[in-house]
């Protein structure tokens, strides 16, 4: 700030959003009118991977793509994970550039070639840096700032053919179009994106995946006010839905937004829903939102400034489909780093050990969101406690990777679901070992204090107490190898056994390596089935489509 610079990249990140000291670093110097460039992130192709500060809405985000305009395998990408579980993330990267094989200066003499997004942030940047200088010195101090750039940025982008919204955002820059933005530019606020087509697909990934329906949870996008008047602004009345068509009047459309847009940005996100009356419609819903924004008035200015922003939405509605056909995602019970520390899944996996890619059907779980779609199911999140759904109008209640404890409540509730109101529940767990938990203990020089694990891989002990009433119990044993059913080959990494089971049911059992380590001291709690003690038996089906696909049903029933 003391050298009066305009713009700066850091091709540095990390998955910790709760660094508080550094993120409010960040948003100060932003604050201050510099314009800040960040690499999204080098750990693609996974999804749930975006790096900070590259995820903070006043910071330009970059992704990578390679020469033939392909999303290079290693750019971060889907939303962000700030949100969750309550929640939808943002939209990042804000634009992509190219980040493979890309000559530069070597620090003595000659050139070399160097790959990552940490080479397509300062793209970007000295992409920025050539449009801050056709500006006249004279009107920059007026219209030049991280979101006036960003507006000129991603509303001149070139959108790619091919990936999602949440793998390129806005597309390539396209400098030509960015400079006629600037050259015109009058001080406004804006919405990224400005138009919501839920039929555009694969651009809107995963909305145009699946369609609306009366009686489903609200579908949430959160777009990102951009406020090109000033460094602080607020929404002067609240947004308004306006249908193009009298049809639109069965579609609901609640908001949550910034109390106050600092800096320069804020959310605006839109929670939609199909109401009772339209179950037997099908067709195509469209109209605009629109929201008014005010900042203080600039220098030599009398009167506050103020903008409208237009949001286009377009989204297919069905009639709301059979129970048999609709899966609940359960969100609200995950917990993720960097809101603790969660170890990973995979003990195999020796170089991430942190859990913090989202476990959301739309970052490292989505190839299961596309498969459960591709088979005809309809999959919904809960972001909220058990108690808080109505059974009656799902087929499944799908409870993957979950780490939090559970509610009385809850547990009473969910146990009347199956029983009385034919729930079918699907509970993937993971491991739990409290030694090896013990042994993952370090000592962190960020914040110079000794991290323990919160958990396992899974809460295997809420589990158990969630899954008592059924009289099933997992155990303490670290299993993995590989399977096959049916002809499906699948692997077990790092997954436990079940120790209890009801007498009559059914187990698929298989010959699987423990972890040497919990050999020794597993603990086996009593079981009402001997089948159980015969051998380690499978209970997380990951991908096999035997059970999510072919008889899902009959699968996750409780007698």
């Amino acid at each position: 700030m003391a050298t009066g610079m305009d713009v700066l990249n850091l091709s540095i990140g990390g998955p910790d959003y709760l660094d508080l000291p550094f993120v409010e670093k960040v948003w100060e110097l932003t604050a201050n009118n510099i314009i800040m460039v960040s690499a999204i992130g080098n750990d693609g192709p996974l999804y749930g991977t975006l790096n900070n500060p590259a995820d903070q809405s006043d910071v330009i985000g970059v992704g990578g793509i390679d020469y033939n305009n392909h999303i290079a395998s290693f750019s971060s990408r889907g939303m962000t994970t700030w949100e969750l579980p309550h929640g939808y993330g943002r939209v990042k990267p804000d634009v992509v550039a190219y980040s493979r094989d890309i000559m530069g200066s070597k620090t003595s003499t000659g050139c070399k070639t160097l790959s990552g997004t940490s080479v397509a942030s300062p793209v970007v940047a000295g992409a920025v840096c050539l449009l801050v200088s056709v500006i006249p010195e004279d009107k920059r101090k007026s219209i030049l700032n991280p979101a006036s750039m960003k507006q000129a940025l991603v509303e001149g982008a070139s959108k790619l053919v091919g990936p999602n919204i949440y793998e390129q955002g806005a597309g390539k820059p396209d400098l030509w179009q960015s400079y006629e933005i600037l050259k015109n530019y009058q001080p406004r606020a804006s919405v990224f994106p400005n138009m919501l087509d839920f039929t555009d697909c694969p651009y809107f990934w995963p909305f145009c995946r699946q369609p609306l329906y009366a009686g489903a949870m609200p579908v949430v996008f959160n777009a990102t006010i951009l406020n090109g008047m000033g460094v602080i602004g607020y929404v002067k009345d609240p947004p308004v839905w306006q249908p193009s068509e009298d049809v639109g009047n069965l579609l609901t459309v609640h908001f949550t937004y910034s109390d106050t847009i600092w800096p320069w940005t804020g959310y605006l996100a839109l929670h939609m829903q199909v109401k009772d009356e339209g179950s037997q419609f099908s067709g195509i819903i469209s109209g605009n939102v629109t929201l008014s924004i005010y900042s203080p008035a600039a220098e030599g200015e009398s009167s506050p400034r103020s903008s409208t922003c237009v949001l286009y939405l377009k989204v297919r509605v069905v009639q709301t489909p059979v129970r048999s056909r609709r899966i609940l995602w359960d969100q609200f019970h995950n917990i993720k780093y960097p809101s603790g520390y969660v170890p990973r899944d995979s003990l195999n996996v020796n170089n991430d050990i942190l859990d913090w890619h989202g476990d959301h059907l739309h970052t490292n779980f989505h190839i299961l969101f596309n498969m459960l779609r591709d088979a005809g199911y309809y999959v919904e999140t809960l972001g909220s406690p058990l108690t808080c759904f109505d059974a009656s109008n799902y087929g499944t209640l799908l409870m993957v990777d979950l780490e939090d404890e559970y509610f009385s409540e809850e547990i009473q509730k969910l146990r009347d679901d199956v029983v009385h109101k034919g729930l079918g529940l699907a509970v993937f767990a993971e491991w739990y070992h409290v030694d090896t938990m013990v042994k993952m203990t370090f000592f962190d020089e960020n914040t110079r204090s000794w991290w323990s694990p919160l958990t396992g891989g899974a809460n295997i002990p809420a589990l158990n107490e969630l899954l008592a009433p059924f009289g099933i119990a997992f155990g303490d044993k670290i299993l993995s190898g590989d399977f096959s059913i049916n002809g499906e080959q699948s692997h077990y990494a790092s997954g436990t056994d079940i120790v209890q089971f009801p007498a009559g049911g059914f187990l698929h059992g298989f010959e699987l390596q423990e972890d040497p380590k919990t050999a020794q001291n597993s603990s086996t709690p009593d079981t009402h089935n001997s089948q159980s003690q015969e051998k380690s038996k499978l209970y997380k089906l990951f991908s096999l489509k035997m059970i999510f696909v072919e008889n899902m049903k009959a699968f996750t029933s409780f007698p």
